[in-house]
This record gives C-alpha cells, sequence and structure tokens, in this order.
C-alpha cells in the first residue's frame, strides 16, 4: 500500500477526513486548557467532600448518553445485513481490536493491509462517522480476497440488525477487567485528568448510567443469540487460551477455508505481541476536549489481572452485581464458570 498522506492511498479521503477532525478537537483541547484546569480543581475538591459521585455522573452524562446512545440508536437505520457482513459485537474494553482484527485477516487470508483499521473496517455506531469508512462505502468488500466485509459495534443487540445471511461474532469479557481496562483507555482517549477516582468508575460502570449500557444488558441480548447457526459467542479467554482453535471457528462461522500457513499468519498477525507493535493502526486519536495525548488501544492483553487495581470488595461487588443483573433479566449466561 501506498504512503496514506498519498493521493494514491486506497482510503486516502477517510484518512482525510479523520485527520481534519482531530486536527479540530486538537484545536479546541487547546483552547478548553484553562475549562479543563478548572474541573480537575473542582472534582478534586468534591472527592474532599465526598460528593465526586453524583457530580461525575451529571458531568459524564452528556458523553454517555448525548453520543454513545444517540449514536447506536441511529446507527443501523434502514441497514438490511447481507451475505458479505461479518459483525464483531463486543462491549467496550473487550477485545474488540483483538477479535475485528483476527476476523479481518481471516477474510483476507492472512494478508490484510491497512493503515488505520477504521479505514477497512466501518464503526458504525461511532460517534463521529468522520473518523471510520462508511457502512455504505463498498470497497472494504469490493476489495476483499473473500468478498467478505467485518463491521464494529459496541450496540446491544436490540440495536443490531439481525439477518440469516450475515455472520456475527458475539464477544464478552470479564466485565472487572473491563472496568479496570476502561478506567486506563478513557483516562487517555476521553477523560484525561478528569478521570475520577477509581471508586467513583466502578460506581459509575455499575450502575444504569453506565458508558454503552450495564454489561450485563449487553451479555445477556447476545447470549440469546448463541444458539443461532450464524453466530459465534465468544469470551476474552477464549482468544486467549486457545488462539488457534478461535481462528478456526471464526474461519468456520465466516465460510473461509484457510490453508495451513494462512492460518498460522493469522494467528500471528493477530497476537498481543504483533499487535502491540502496530497500536498506532488501532488508536482512535485524542476524540474529546479533555484527552490527554500520547495513549494506546492495547495496553496488556492479560485476563484474570482485576487485582491490579480493584480491591477485593470492590470485585465482589461487580460479580454480585452482574449476576443479579442478569438475573433479573431471565438470562443463562454462566457467569461463574467464566468470570466468578
Amino acid at each position: 500500500m501506498s504512503n496514506p498522506a498519498s493521493p494514491g492511498y486506497e482510503f486516502a479521503d477517510v484518512v482525510e477526513r479523520r485527520r481534519n477532525t482531530l486536527a479540530a478537537m486538537a484545536r479546541t483541547r487547546r483552547q478548553m486548557r484553562p475549562v479543563t484546569w478548572l474541573l480537575r480543581r473542582v472534582f478534586d475538591l468534591s472527592q474532599v467532600l465526598r460528593f465526586e459521585f453524583p457530580l461525575f455522573q451529571r458531568f459524564f452524562k452528556p458523553m454517555a448518553a448525548g453520543l454513545f446512545d444517540k449514536a447506536i440508536a441511529k446507527a443501523f437505520t434502514g441497514y438490511t445485513p447481507t451475505e458479505h457482513d461479518v459483525f464483531v459485537c463486543s462491549y467496550f474494553k473487550s477485545g474488540t481490536n483483538w477479535a475485528m482484527h483476527t476476523a479481518y485477516q481471516i477474510a483476507e487470508h492472512g494478508e490484510g493491509e491497512f493503515e488505520d483499521i477504521l479505514d477497512v473496517v466501518p464503526w458504525v455506531d461511532c460517534p463521529d462517522q468522520e473518523t471510520t469508512v462508511w457502512l455504505n462505502d463498498p470497497r472494504p468488500q469490493q476489495r476483499s480476497r473473500s468478498g467478505l466485509r467485518v463491521i464494529k459495534t459496541h450496540a446491544r443487540a436490540q440495536f443490531v440488525p439481525y439477518s440469516e445471511k450475515a455472520g456475527y461474532i458475539c464477544l464478552v469479557r470479564d466485565p472487572k477487567e473491563v472496568i479496570v481496562s476502561g478506567y486506563h483507555f478513557f483516562g487517555s482517549m476521553l477523560l484525561g485528568s478528569l478521570i475520577p477516582s477509581v471508586e467513583t468508575w466502578v460506581r459509575h460502570c455499575t450502575s444504569e448510567q453506565a458508558v454503552f449500557h450495564p454489561w450485563y444488558e449487553f451479555t445477556a441480548g447476545y447470549c440469546a443469540w448463541r444458539e443461532r447457526p450464524n453466530v459465534l459467542f465468544l469470551t476474552y479467554n477464549d482468544l486467549q487460551d486457545d488462539p488457534a482453535g478461535t481462528i478456526q471457528r471464526m474461519a468456520d462461522l465466516m465460510g473461509v477455508s484457510l490453508t495451513e500457513a494462512e492460518a498460522q499468519r493469522v494467528q500471528r498477525l493477530s497476537s498481543f505481541e504483533h499487535m502491540k507493535t502496530i497500536d498506532h493502526k488501532f488508536y482512535p486519536g485524542e476524540v474529546s476536549p479533555f484527552a490527554r495525548p500520547g495513549g494506546s488501544m492495547i495496553r496488556s492483553g492479560k485476563k484474570g489481572n482485576s487485582g491490579e487495581m480493584l480491591t477485593p470488595a470492590q470485585q465482589a461487588h461487580i460479580d454480585a452485581w452482574c449476576k443479579a443483573g442478569l438475573a433479573r433479566l431471565g438470562s443463562d449466561f454462566p457467569y461463574d464458570r467464566y468470570f466468578g
């Protein structure tokens, strides 16, 4: 592929839109520095006076509900999936890029190239569509070696159009790990210095106002799909514990026959070690006025490490909250077997 700065790059128009959007946000961020500094002082005071949580909920609601909820609600309006579509449906910070890149490389028989993953994989519920290739852009499917196009979504099942023609890879992760990973991620690309204390972040993520809605709502919705023949329900642990087997299961779902050499290439390209070296191709950039430059998308790639940030009491609270939520929804997701 040619340099993305060159008109010869196939997705140069997408790159230019994203570059202009991020440049405009950088200018806004510089202008907002005094406001950001003042807000940080207010949050510091709120911690001392013990009202950080309600203050953060009120501050963060326009981002969570005003941006993400609205984007999800309208993302697939009027769209009917085709036999060329492979949806990667994942709660935020649950291995989305890992599964998405693996599926993309399977579709490309291990030969996929891109300068930014959102050049070739539409993120349909991204709040700013100027930063991603659009759903109605035919190029990702037309250039695909298998004729398949991967689609990213963080939407709950009720917002994703289901068709027997399409394929669906549904991914869930231990919510304790999601909360830890989300804390680091939102502390760079979205909230920056305005990220609250860990205690407040845990309370937010285990509330009805949680960003992308409660974990148990997402999980229950897709768990109900898991017996459908065109749905592959995976956990983050599957990606870690059995990469070769998971690649084969994905390929089977997608109807892609890989040679042994192609499967090995897909496994190498989708490994944590390789993806860490091309982190910049997955990081969306600083997308808010409060973001802290220099963040990363791929942090540790570990499982079972929520104790690095959460206390045993916080971990137990998250487990209990998620299990109670699943029970209220009548979901049979086996929480204790995977994450308890």
